[in-house]
Parts: structure tokens; C-alpha cells; sequence
């Protein structure tokens, strides 16, 4: 899978095994990890990103793609598909190697994956939940149009803490 971006230096593609060096070097990261699920684990080894190169282009309906620039991989964007009475739901996330903040790489890439994702009948509604602590992701979902929600409180329990976690959620065609 392949989806441009109105960058010419950024798209989101499949991931292919020859991403392991840089998934690692850019995964491998507290500051990373800290903004993220347990599902991703750190410290991040080469054997982390074997089962996720492998994994990631076997998850339909869910999508996880690789947002590269300049032909490296910097990071990951995807969308967990729900299910049942929740199936036309989907949990939107993403990551970038720190090198790669403050760039507008992520708010690019995650314009592109939303607008992939509504393009087809597969999501109404995507949800996008963040950690409290952390604004800037705040500021790029807000950006691509998402609206906050809610507050859940002490909802989440991360880097030995518990913290709020914010709602964030884009409807199509609003």
C-alpha cells in the first residue's frame, strides 16, 4: 500500500523488511515509547521489529503503515480497526523518531492516513486517544481536524504513573 502525502519527501507505505535498521534506530526511544501503548515495547530490539514488519501487513481491516521520508523509515501511523457494533470505529495512532518532532511530518502523515481512511467505507468515526503530557500530539490532531472530546481521568497508567488520557475524534465528512 502506498498513500501520497502534499509533501513530495513524505509517504506512507506497507513495511518491508529492509526498514529493521531504521525501525529500531528510531523506535528504540524512551521519549518515543513514554507517548505510546504498552504494545510497543522498549527498549525496542531487532527481534521487536522482525514481529512487527511481519505482523503490520497481515492486520486488515486495521492498517499500519510506515511514514517515510526520502525513502526511510521515520516512524508508524495506523488505525486499529474496532469490532462488533464498534466496527466502523477506529483507533488512529501515531509515532515519529524524536530527530523527526517538530518538522510537520506527523500532522502530514496523519492528515494523509485520515483522509485514506474515510475515502472508503470501511471507518464513519476515528478516535485518537493522548496521554495528557503530551500537546504537541495534541496540536496535530487538531490540526488535521480532530475534535477533543473529553478528559478521561487517571484513566491511564504509563512510565509508573497514572495520568488522564484525552479523547480526540474525527467524524467523516465533518
Amino acid at each position: 500500500m502506498l498513500i501520497h502525502t502534499n509533501r513530495s519527501d513524505c509517504t506512507l507505505r506497507s513495511w518491508i523488511k529492509e526498514d529493521k535498521p531504521s525501525l529500531v534506530h528510531n523506535a528504540d526511544n524512551r521519549h518515543v515509547w513514554r507517548n505510546l501503548t504498552d504494545l510497543f515495547p522498549h527498549p525496542y530490539t531487532e527481534a521487536d521489529a522482525d514481529f512487527w514488519i511481519t505482523i503490520a501487513n497481515q492486520a486488515a481491516p486495521s492498517i499500519h503503515l510506515a511514514i517515510d521520508i526520502d525513502g526511510t523509515a521515520v516512524g508508524g501511523i495506523g488505525i486499529i480497526a474496532g469490532e462488533g457494533i464498534a466496527r466502523h470505529t477506529g483507533q488512529f495512532g501515531y509515532w515519529l523518531g524524536e530527530a523527526h518532532w517538530g518538522k510537520g511530518i506527523a500532522t502530514t502523515a496523519a492528515r494523509a492516513m485520515a483522509a485514506y481512511a474515510f475515502s472508503n467505507s470501511l471507518f464513519e468515526r476515528l478516535e485518537a486517544p493522548v496521554f495528557a503530557w503530551n500537546p504537541s500530539s495534541m496540536r496535530v490532531l487538531e490540526k488535521v481536524g480532530f475534535i477533543r472530546e473529553g478528559v478521561m481521568k487517571r484513566s491511564v497508567f504509563k512510565d509508573g504513573q497514572f495520568t488522564d488520557s484525552v479523547m480526540y475524534a474525527l467524524i467523516k465528512n465533518t
